[in-house]
């Protein structure tokens, strides 16, 4: 398409028709895509929402996490104790603000 023939008018109305018109292909695009995978899984003696349902509930883990393991301890004060994940116990940082390293905590 050779726009430099078009005048500013006309490319102004395409310019406000063009997102909505993307916004209906994409619509369609995406209901044609849904009904195909709706025939594959009923040739496969499936419908679309089991499969769904499915993956969402195969995808999920139960109970509860473990706790994880104590990777660094206060050494006069073995209740303070930090795994390593997330910020940093005050006590750590003091530690690291007295000029030693935090291999020194280490458990």
């Amino acid at each position: 398409m050779d726009l430099s023939k078009i005048s500013i008018a006309e490319l102004q109305s395409m310019l406000e028709k063009i997102p909505a018109e993307i916004e209906k292909r994409k619509a369609e695009e995406k209901q044609k895509v849904l009904d195909q995978i709706a025939a594959l899984a009923s040739s496969h003696g499936f419908s679309l929402d089991e499969l769904i349902s499915r993956k969402a509930s195969a995808g999920k883990k139960s109970g509860t996490r473990k706790p994880v393991a104590v990777k660094y301890r206060h050494p006069q004060n073995p209740d303070l104790t930090w795994t390593g994940r997330g910020r940093k116990p005050a006590w750590v940082n003091d530690w690291l603000n007295g000029g030693k390293t935090v291999e020194g905590l280490l458990v």
